[in-house]
Formats: structure tokens, sequence, C-alpha cells
């Protein structure tokens, strides 16, 4: 008797296992739950994305320091800077309003002529 009391309790016991697992599956293939998971992944991989992102920045603002101090762009001198050139105009004061062109000559002025 003990027996079939211990099997019809196990038996009973596995049933309510098997249902209860099932349902679980059941309830995270419907649409609605299907949805909340592609959210929760994609919400997952923006942050990851941000992340490497915010790494890649952090290696580049790193990396230009570098290079910065080993080319010495870094380094401000105490000397100001020079003055700024200026450039000479040279100009033709003895024809003014004459306007110059070239005659007989052998060159056209298009220069993308090739020959």
């Amino acid at each position: 008797m003990f027996r079939r009391t211990f099997w019809f309790t196990a038996g009973a016991a596995a049933g309510v296992w098997a249902t209860t697992k099932v349902n679980r599956k059941l309830k995270k293939l419907t649409p609605e739950s299907l949805a909340a998971q592609a959210a929760n992944k994609a919400i997952d991989a923006g942050h990851r994305l941000k992340d490497f992102a915010l790494d890649v920045r952090d290696g580049m603002v790193e990396r230009e320091s570098e290079l910065g101090e080993a080319l010495g762009l870094n380094h401000h001198p105490d000397a100001e800077l020079p003055a700024q050139r200026r450039f000479a105009v040279i100009e033709n004061h003895s024809d003014k309003n004459k306007t110059k062109y070239l005659e007989n000559t052998k060159f056209s002025y298009n220069r993308n002529e090739d020959h």
C-alpha cells in the first residue's frame, strides 16, 4: 500500500512539475513576451555599444595627448608669436590705366589645351 501511495505521489508531483514548465515556456512564447525580450536585448546592446564608444573616445583622447607630447604640441612657449608677414605688391605705375595684351604670341591663353 505504501508503494502505491509513493508512486501516486511521485507521478502527481511529476505531472505538476511538467505542467508548470510547459506553461512557463508557453508564456515566454507569446507575442508580448517576445517583444519585451527583444526590447530588453536591444537596450542591453545599446548600453554595450555606448560603453564601447566611450572606451574608444577615451582611447582616442589618451593617444592624442601621447602624440601631442611626442611632437611637442602641448608645449606652450613663453615667447610671443612672430609678427605677421606683409606681402609687397609690385605695381607698374607707368601703365596704370593701360591694359596690356599679349599680341603676336605663339601660345594660347587656354591652359587646358593639349596641343
